[in-house]
């Protein structure tokens, strides 16, 4: 693995974890993009096991950081995602022996998200799109409401909530920073899409319709593979059921994989040798569903 920085903000770095393959000829290359509700998280947090399953079938992957909300707003977390593919294709093209006409994106949850943006804001658009438990929108009740089951957990207090992000621009969480209370208070009041947009949902219900993919879905849109887990209590498996539709209503080659009980990052804990289990998960059956989905498509 290769750290490279792709952009600066100030005095703030924004890197890429590199997994390169060696090979005589270019090749095809796949961008995480990492989850933690677009507060936290950081690029290191690649599923291991699909990321060999990945790298074994000759893929190339590129894990990115970009700037975090609430100090970066959605806009600014857009342009580091653009930047970030076009450092992919003219930096990381010669650098890694990459052919970036056969790019494909995977994220989960916050970076499901972000896959799917991609869909429509990056050009030339990727050639598939892998969202795991990710969402199409921002400013629906599941976000925009208190949320039941963060409600059920001892409520935050405000003044904590705000002690633990900052203004200055960051695209890594600072070491004994506990920036999940931040989040944790948003879903107790319904503010995720207020701080992460600068905007009110419920007063300027237009401001989003550029930030929700499941708006934004035309017939140009790239092939997706949605994963989802019915039990998800972060983030509501109709999400990828309505991105379904959107997806079928436009005509655009898509699978949703519905993982049973399952819940929010329901991979996670998915064992290499459980991939050549008789008797397979259904959490070890959705990697190998992803290997399928990039190898036709990417």
């Amino acid at each position: 693995m290769e750290t490279c920085v792709y952009k600066r903000v100030g005095d703030c770095q924004i890197k890429v974890d590199v997994y390169p393959v060696t090979s005589t000829a270019p090749t095809p290359v796949l961008v995480w993009i990492h989850g933690g509700a677009l507060m936290g998280g950081g690029r290191g947090s690649m599923q291991p096991v699909l990321r060999d399953l990945l790298t074994q079938a000759g893929y190339t992957q590129i894990s990115i950081d970009y700037l975090l909300a609430p100090e970066t707003k959605l806009p600014g977390i857009i342009d580091d995602v653009q930047d970030a593919f076009r450092w992919v294709r003219k930096e990381a093209r010669k650098q890694f022996n990459l052919n970036p006409d056969r790019l494909g994106v995977m994220g989960g949850s916050a970076g499901g998200y972000l896959t799917l943006m991609t869909g429509f804001c990056v050009q030339p658009r990727p050639r598939a799109l892998v969202s795991f438990y990710g969402y199409g929108d921002i400013a629906g009740p599941w976000y925009r409401e208190p949320d039941p089951f963060y409600c059920s957990k001892p409520m935050v207090p405000k003044e904590e909530a705000y002690a633990s992000v900052g203004t200055a621009a960051l695209a890594e969480v600072p070491p004994q920073n506990n920036r999940f209370r931040f989040y944790l208070y948003c879903r107790q009041h319904g503010l995720w899409p207020n701080e992460v947009l600068g905007k009110d949902p419920h007063t300027h219900p237009k401001a989003f319709d550029p930030y929700c993919p499941v708006r934004n879905v035309t017939q140009a849109y790239p092939p997706v593979l949605l994963l989802h887990g019915t039990a998800d209590t972060d983030v509501p498996f109709q999400q990828s059921v309505d991105m379904a539709a959107a997806l079928e209503k436009a005509g655009v080659p898509h699978e949703l994989v519905t993982i049973p009980d399952g819940p929010h990052g329901f991979d996670g804990g998915v064992k290499p040798d459980e991939l050549e289990s008789a008797e397979q998960s259904p959490a070890a059956r959705s990697l190998l569903k992803v290997l399928a989905f990039v190898t036709k498509y990417v």
